[in-house]
């Protein structure tokens, strides 16, 4: 028993830690954004031909060196590449766009070359989207799961509920911020896979107590 509650008091304080490492990250540094929500520039170039998204790769990675760089293709006929990284100087435009000339034998010039100044995006632009129909959804599984538990009290079943769902959502952020996984595209399906393992813990958890309360009933019979 003793030991039971020593292993219990133990995640308690790792958990808090845990949170606590987290708010701290998040006051000093923020979240760590994925380069598509970051402050960025961006450079489109007219190459007039297709080309291999691989090979501009190749070009970028000489000329930008370690920073993050997004290449798409873009126009109807993708013969336009957009080119977006954390900043561009004149040298590094000048050395991409001199480097595109002898790759694709194009004219580009340097000085019609422009960049363009992309600002940042706010995390609450992100999840707002998101907002309302996991309310909705959680909302529907509180009911569902005070209905279905009702014997081990509604109240305390939702209470329980939302707590463990809020926690595991707020260690969540904490872990993302501690280990600056990037926010972006993968955040939302981390968010979703979290609250599924959490419900399937929870039903774990008021299976067993529905189970222990009828063996209880049971004996006093």
């Amino acid at each position: 028993m003793k030991q039971f509650v020593k292993s219990k008091q133990l995640k308690i304080i790792l958990i808090a830690l845990v949170i606590i490492a987290g708010i701290i990250m998040i006051a000093v540094k923020g979240f760590n954004f994925d380069l598509k929500y970051q402050k960025t520039q961006r450079v489109e170039l007219y190459l007039k031909k297709e080309f291999n998204i691989s090979d501009i790769r190749q070009i970028t990675n000489e000329v930008f060196g370690k920073q993050n760089v997004m290449i798409q293709k873009v126009e109807i006929f993708e013969d336009s590449v957009s080119i977006t990284t954390t900043s561009i100087t004149d040298e590094q435009k000048s050395d991409l766009v001199t480097k595109i000339n002898e790759k694709y034998g194009t004219e580009l010039k340097v000085e019609n070359t422009r960049v363009e100044n992309i600002g940042h995006t706010r995390g609450r632009d992100i999840i707002t989207p998101y907002i309302m129909p996991f309310a909705i959804a959680i909302i529907i599984v509180l009911i569902y799961l005070g209905i279905r538990y009702y014997k081990l009290i509604t109240v305390k079943v939702i209470a329980k509920s939302v707590g463990i769902i809020g926690l595991a959502q707020i260690l969540l952020f904490s872990i993302i911020a501690i280990t600056r996984i990037p926010i972006g595209r993968l955040t939302i399906p981390m968010v979703i896979l979290v609250y599924l393992l959490t419900l399937f813990g929870l039903t774990s958890i008021f299976e067993k107590n529905v189970a222990k309360k009828k063996l209880e009933e049971n004996k006093k019979k």
